[in-house]
């Protein structure tokens, strides 16, 4: 019987001394025959033979061993595949080797026949090193790490390490590498539309992010951050379009920008003002500029709801203090739930919010506004609960909790897609504007005083945006003139509004006339290119000028005209959540009948007019960079956000961030 497993012996850290022995054959020591007997010579001269014998190592297990002496003197047979040192057994049993040799896993990959075409590339796998370090934002020494080693030793015996500084070296290369491609891109790209949004750190460093918005080459709506940089002070208006401008030139889109979409700040409105004329000056601006300067939707919408709250914020505190009585004890939320169980709504939970984030202050008091009557019953069983809110003041909760739900609707609806674009914005806001008109506040000054400050922030926004507006929601096929008719009637008078719409209608022909002439100037070099290399024959040259004469006199109607007088786009099942507008351009249909125009509509549809995420739509906090990002210095921070957004985009990766805690729940079933 074989003696027992031996484990792999790793007890010595010394430098064994090995005795590179072939064991497969065999030598005779001196003095011994060819049977490996020791031999001596008696005084007859006659040899005799000794009881000692060395056998043969004659297995075909010593194929895959070499013998290794230790510095200890200690004999081992080592592993040629992995390593791995197995003392020699006493009896001459080789049964546990032999397990060695079928269990080893190195010799198990180096044996298996190779897949065809396979074949390790190092300088592959250090490209998807760089790559998976930008975007994970590891460190550079994640390369070097033990485990990580291991991992891919034992996937691949051909691995070899990547060196820390190579790591570094390989992510810089990758990062200019995409860098290119992206100016390429942005090269095929008709119309940029650029957008900033500004942060602080905890030293009031001001940093701006630098994003873009464009339809690429096969006409795929596309969203890159270009920029992240310093601001230095002063932070004025002179010194953010300074260094914007710089951040457009370096990317070669400033004769490309269309809009620059901005927040509600006063240096940024000097900062748009100081970059048109100086892209004025060197380039026809789209439009003359007239779609240039866009507000940010979600920055007007937050500053809205904080009117609201800012209405009711001696009623919040009290929702709010309540709902801390309440869950301050086991007994009180015992007391209050079978209060809930009685009123069958103990379904409903209890919330408490984040004061920073309004859309937790919503589920707040929307919550308390559901289990108002347990609250009123719950004080007469607990004397010193004494924060309930009088009816009237549960009344202005119920006003605010309408207007703050149509918020957060139009948040989600216009950013809940990876990319915004201008016609969920225009229909939301109109949607928004006509709910707050019929908003029913009753005789309370208060409310009436609120809801006043909201519709003059709604109409600043109107008057600084509303073209942009108008003219994507007419190219959103579903709708086309209807969102314009119906709102201009609750905003305008009569009169009013008959000739907005004429004069909307004329300024929307202008436009698209921009288009139909930058399209026919192409056609003439492309004509004169094709002419070049011969006409189309005399017959054709005959009628050519008395052909063309006829097209123009012949009456015919605009893409534009047509358009507007087909029927409009129903969704299927009539999803509208589902319902893309630029898809339905992009179609071949629509690029036939519509030719010019679905150009048009694509780069006015591309427009983003929000600078922010629709998570921090919701903070009413001020913006504050991440603290990682502040202490490891501008191009870093550049190198992790740019070279980190290129690359998701590349391999179509999200985003993944830690949802900020915005709101406590407690169950009272």
């Amino acid at each position: 019987m074989s003696a027992p497993d031996a484990l792999p012996d790793n007890e010595s850290n010394a430098s064994p001394t090995v005795r590179e022995v072939q064991l497969t054959t065999y030598e005779p020591d001196e003095g011994c025959d060819d049977n490996g007997l020791k031999v001596e010579s008696d005084e007859d001269g006659e040899e005799n033979l000794r009881a000692t014998k060395k056998r043969k190592c004659t297995s075909k297990i010593w194929g895959g061993f070499k013998e290794v002496t230790l510095a200890n003197g200690i004999v081992k047979a080592e592993c040629i595949y992995c390593s791995d040192r197995l003392p020699f057994n006493k009896t001459g049993s080789t049964g546990h080797l032999d397990r060695h040799l079928t269990e080893c896993y190195q010799k198990i990959v180096v044996e298996k026949p190779k897949q065809p075409g396979f074949e390790y590339d190092h300088e592959e796998f250090r490209e998807t090193l760089s790559h998976m370090i930008i975007v994970h934002e590891l460190s550079f020494s994640f390369a070097e790490s033990k485990l990580f080693n291991s991992l891919m030793e034992s996937v691949n015996p051909h691995y070899k390490k990547v060196s820390c500084a190579r790591a570094k070296k390989d992510c810089l290369v990758a990062f200019e590498i995409e860098k290119e491609e992206l100016k390429t891109d942005l090269d095929n790209a008709n119309r940029v539309n650029v957008s900033t949004d500004l942060w602080k750190s905890g030293e009031d460093v001001l940093y701006m992010v630098v994003s873009c918005q464009y339809m690429d080459f096969d006409m795929n709506l596309q969203k890159r951050i270009l920029n992240f940089c310093e601001v230095p002070p002063p932070h004025s208006g002179r010194v953010i379009s300074d260094v914007l401008h710089k951040c457009l030139v370096e990317w070669e889109i400033e004769k490309k920008v269309w809009t620059i979409t901005v927040d509600n700040a006063a240096c940024n409105d000097a900062a748009v003002r100081i970059l048109m004329e100086n892209l004025s000056l060197n380039n026809n601006l789209p439009f003359n500029g007239k779609l240039f300067p866009v507000k940010c939707y979600a920055h007007m919408l937050n500053l809205v709801v904080q009117d609201g709250l800012c209405a009711i914020e001696d009623v919040i505190i009290k929702v709010r203090e309540s709902v801390k009585y309440v869950v301050a004890s086991e007994t009180r939320i015992s007391m209050f739930s079978e209060i809930a169980k009685e009123s069958a709504l103990s379904s409903k939970k209890l919330v408490l919010d984040c004061c920073t984030r309004w859309n937790a202050t919503y589920s707040m008091l929307s919550a308390a506004l559901d289990l108002k009557d347990v609250f009123s019953k719950y004080q007469q069983r607990d004397t010193s609960f004494t924060l309930l809110p009088s009816e009237e003041e549960w009344n202005k909760v119920r006003v605010v909790c309408s207007l703050l739900k149509n918020s957060m609707q139009a948040i989600h609806l216009s950013q809940g897609t990876e990319y915004t674009t201008s016609n969920c914005v225009g229909v939301d806001f109109v949607c928004l504007r006509r709910h707050l008109s019929k908003l029913n506040v009753g005789e309370d000054t208060c409310m009436i005083d609120m809801v006043t400050k909201m519709k003059v922030r709604f109409d600043k926004y109107w008057s600084e945006c509303n073209l942009l507006m108008c003219i994507a929601v007419v190219l959103d096929p579903r709708f086309k003139m209807f969102i314009i008719d119906w709102c201009f009637k609750d905003i305008y008078s009569t009169t009013e509004a008959a000739e907005r719409r004429i004069a909307f209608l004329e300024t929307l022909h202008l436009l698209y006339n921009e288009y139909v002439e930058a399209d026919e100037a192409n056609k003439a070099k492309t004509d004169k290119s094709s002419s070049d290399h011969g006409g189309g024959g005399k017959f054709l040259d005959d009628i050519e000028a008395e052909y063309l004469e006829y097209l123009k006199n012949e009456p015919s109607k605009s893409d534009l005209d047509v358009y507007l007088s087909d029927k409009k786009e129903r969704p299927p099942n009539s999803n509208h959540d589902e319902f893309d507008a630029i898809s339905w351009w992009k179609t071949d249909s629509s690029v036939y009948r519509y030719g010019i125009l679905s150009k048009m509509a694509c780069d006015v549809l591309s427009i983003s007019m929000t600078t922010v995420t629709s998570d921090s739509a919701f903070d009413a906090g001020n913006r504050v960079i991440d603290p990682r990002y502040a202490s490891m210095g501008v191009d870093r921070a550049q190198f992790l956000l740019c070279g980190g957004d290129w690359l998701r985009n590349r391999f179509d990766i999200k985003r993944t961030t830690q949802e900020k805690k915005s709101i406590q729940e407690f169950n009272l079933a």
